[in-house]
């Protein structure tokens, strides 16, 4: 038989028993699709995970306790002061005018309920810092303007909140020159955020950024900061500007070289771990739809086990008329390909529309190999599921078939 003839016969035994053969294409469309929007889901995650990364910059540097020691525990962090990283450490190190070191800026955090004539919110994220915040890396200001070094210094109730937060609790007008209160504290709007991207459960335009000097004085108490932001002068002094740091906190700090108060951290450490966790998390995805594609190549058997069964007197009368085994064995492997080449189409669609929906707050990015990668699974799977059918069918005798009811 010619491929033409080939494909046609198996067009005539898929469309011969319509509901057996769309229910076997729901299970590889299901497959299929689920293959490629899983892994445009681990992608999607991953991608907006290394947006929130460099955003951050590329010649920025962040300083973090590490295990129970050092800062970011409140005043009661450690009994000893000069282990505790504090506001006035950020200035101190700002002041050294060291060599690669642009500037210097603390932050303070905690969750707070914000509330306002209209809303309340709870666990908003709370920072707080200095001016030089939103002058490091590229947290902007889209509206308003952002609270000075003299409100730093007079302690102001003055904030920029991010633009979520805004749209919650002024639903109907402009949050710029609203009053806010948080936790009981009333603070003056002066700026919004720009948009940005969110990684997780966390809506990165859900905070409030106030001067470090009020968020202590109200929230969490003059003690250790939670993190410095250290800007190098440019991308390629951040391993002298790291060096710098570690030398100038080690001396403040009275830090022995087997002391491990903190941790210096930058751009592209976070981006290299994250990566790696994200590589995994996509193939775990992948494995687990691939689960279900597997699950679909086993209905192929079973459908195609039944239409041999029900095809043996005409199997028998084909054999009789001359026949050939390969004949045989190629319409029924053409059989099972298109069905589950069908299916695949139909997946791909499904999982093309699927990735224009945000699926658990991530945007699916479809990853380019998935698609001709899944397409070519399902007919491989196709292939290696029917190939028992087809060999069953190609090895009857004629007789026997011709004997078949």
């Amino acid at each position: 038989m010619s491929p033409l003839e080939l494909l046609r016969s198996a067009l005539r035994g898929i469309t011969a028993n319509k509901l057996r053969s769309i229910l076997t294409l729901l299970g590889v469309m299901i497959g299929v699709g689920a293959v490629i929007l899983l892994l445009a889901v681990g992608n999607g995650s991953a991608q907006s995970i290394r947006d929130s990364i460099s955003s951050l910059g590329t010649n920025t540097l962040t300083v973090r306790a590490s295990g129970g020691g050092g800062f970011g525990g409140g005043a009661a962090a450690t009994s000893t002061s000069e282990k505790q990283i504090t506001a006035q450490t950020a200035t101190t190190l700002e002041s050294a005018h060291l060599g690669h070191v642009a500037a210097v800026v603390p932050q303070v955090s905690t969750s707070l309920t914000v509330s306002s004539t209209a809303a309340s919110e709870d666990g908003v994220s709370i920072i707080g810092t200095t001016s030089g915040y939103f002058a490091v890396g590229t947290t902007a200001v889209a509206s308003g303007e952002a609270f000075t070094d003299d409100d730093t210094a007079s302690a102001q109730k003055v904030a920029v909140i991010g633009s979520t937060l805004a749209t919650e609790l002024f639903p109907t007008g402009s949050a710029l020159g609203q009053t806010v209160q948080v936790d009981g504290t009333p603070f003056t709007i002066v700026g919004i955020l720009k948009q940005q991207s969110s990684t997780g459960f966390t809506d990165a335009n859900s905070v409030l950024v106030a001067p470090i000097t009020r968020v202590q004085r109200s929230f969490t108490g003059f003690g250790s900061v939670s993190t410095l932001t250290v800007e190098a002068t440019d991308s390629d002094s951040v391993d002298a500007a790291a060096g710098e740091i570690e030398i100038m906190l080690d001396q403040l700090l009275g830090q022995t070289a087997d002391d491990e108060s903190y941790t210096i951290s930058n751009a592209s450490d976070l981006l290299e771990t994250q990566e790696e966790s994200a590589n995994t998390f996509t193939v775990l995805l992948g494995a687990v739809a691939a689960i279900s594609l597997l699950v679909g190549g086993i209905g192929v058997t079973n459908v195609m086990l039944v239409t041999v069964t029900e095809r043996t007197r005409e199997i028998g009368i084909r054999k009789a008329l001359g026949a050939r085994r390969r004949a045989i064995l190629g319409q029924f492997l053409t059989e099972a390909a298109a069905l589950t080449l069908l299916g695949g189409v139909l997946g791909v669609a499904a999982a093309l529309i699927g990735s224009r929906f945000e699926i658990n707050g991530t945007q699916p990015i479809i990853l380019g190999y998935s698609i001709p990668l899944a397409l070519g699974v399902s007919v491989a799977i196709g292939v290696f599921f029917g190939s028992y059918p087809a060999a069953r069918a190609a090895n009857l005798r004629p007789i026997q078939a011709l004997r078949s009811v």
